[in-house]
């Protein structure tokens, strides 16, 4: 089954040819209502893309750990710099 064609209006920006980016904007909704509307969608979709995260792996968790190891490494240098064997005093 091939895809049905898309209204203009309907498609998002990345999926807009350059030849069609006239008509796209001519058919966007500039009223302050609708700005407010576009930008209420677009934080939506932020959120559900990052913050609001289904399920979760061992990704996050890794993240989160190799930042603790390397913040701690940062913190603790400057003892761990004085406690080297130096063969010249």
């Amino acid at each position: 089954m091939a895809d049905r064609p898309v209204a203009i209006a309907e498609k998002r920006l990345m999926d807009v040819k350059l030849g069609e980016l006239g008509s796209w904007l001519g058919a966007r909704d500039f009223t302050p209502n609708g700005i407010i509307t576009a930008v209420r969608r677009g934080h939506d979709r932020y959120f559900n893309k990052y913050v609001n995260v289904r399920r979760g792996g061992i990704g996050g968790v890794a993240m989160l750990l190799a930042g603790y190891v390397t913040l701690s490494y940062i913190w603790e240098y400057d003892h761990i710099k004085h406690d080297r064997w130096r063969k010249y005093h």
